[in-house]
């Protein structure tokens, strides 16, 4: 079976990294010709893509191609590997899978409530109505393919090097305290096992929301990293008094807590890290952060 990705960054990569060896091909596409060195280092056939601009190889490619995973966002409005190869993509012959990477932003505020996948997305932002709309062409463009389209959307995402332990080793944590806020997180690793499960038994067009069982405020995560690495977190800062971003506030307007119940029932997962302490101790005993490390 072969593996095609557009978009080889962070959370694609570490996919690769852990199920790769059960494909038979994988490559993918990126950017930059500095990049595509980077990735061909790693052993991983790459490809250039930036918007109209892209090899004409990957054409070739997704003729061959059994599952392809989608990890590029939405640029000007439009989805750009759609309105580039939608119908190299429709007509490829052996594709059987198709997953696309998105967000639970797509839920937009729910006031601290629970939402889950029949829950009617209600986006804030322009970036999350372009990815309801992202979303929503690909699963037309399943209903009338012979393969599946899955739509995963993600919690925040952390793992190896980004991660609230990095953050305090290197002194760029902040306690930022809203009362009553939480987010949602995931782990790499269950991401990855979560794609897998779904490329072993596809549905048709299906949405997964991929997150861990406990949302929590974001000032609990630094204060536990900061408690495995034996170091004084730092100050707590209301947010009204913050410095940040305007992209790290709009974070913080939606406040939500994500079921997961579908990944488990239909797919028959069972997170690695089902809370943020779990996985950042696991992070630990996988020598992140070693050199400050708790001894």
């Amino acid at each position: 079976m072969n593996l095609f990705v557009f978009g080889l960054g962070y959370t694609a990569l570490q996919f690769i990294h852990l199920y790769g060896h059960r494909f038979t091909g994988v490559c993918g596409t990126v950017r930059s010709a500095e990049k595509e060195k980077t990735i061909e280092a790693k052993g991983i056939q790459a490809f250039r893509f930036a918007g109209k601009d892209f090899d004409p190889a990957i054409l070739q490619k997704l003729e061959r191609t059994d599952a392809l995973l989608i990890s590029v966002p939405p640029a000007e409005g439009r989805d750009p590997v759609l309105e580039q190869f939608s119908e190299a993509i429709a007509a490829a012959p052996r594709l059987r899978w198709v997953g696309y990477l998105s967000t639970v932003g797509v839920y937009g505020d729910a006031g601290g409530d629970w939402v889950d996948e029949t829950t009617a997305p209600n986006p804030a932002s322009t970036r999350a109505r372009q990815r309801i709309a992202a979303e929503q062409e690909w699963l037309e463009l399943g209903a009338s393919a012979p393969f599946a389209v899955q739509i995963f959307r993600l919690s925040g995402i952390y793992g190896p090097g980004r991660n609230a332990l990095v953050k305090v080793t290197d002194g760029t944590a902040k306690r930022i305290v809203k009362p009553g806020q939480v987010f949602n997180r995931i782990h790499t690793e269950d991401i990855a096992q979560v794609l897998m499960a779904s490329i072993e038994q596809p549905s048709r067009n299906t949405i997964y929301n991929v997150a861990d069982d406990e949302p929590g405020p974001p000032q609990d995560v630094i204060n536990y990293a900061a408690e495995l690495l034996g170091q004084e977190p730092p100050p707590e800062i209301p947010f009204a008094e913050a410095d940040q971003t305007p992209m790290a506030r709009a974070f913080y307007e939606d406040n939500k807590r994500v079921r997961n119940r579908r990944i488990k029932s239909e797919l028959g997962v069972t997170l690695r890290y089902p809370t943020f302490r779990d996985g950042l101790r696991g992070l630990i005993q996988a020598g992140e952060a070693a050199s400050v490390r708790k001894p």
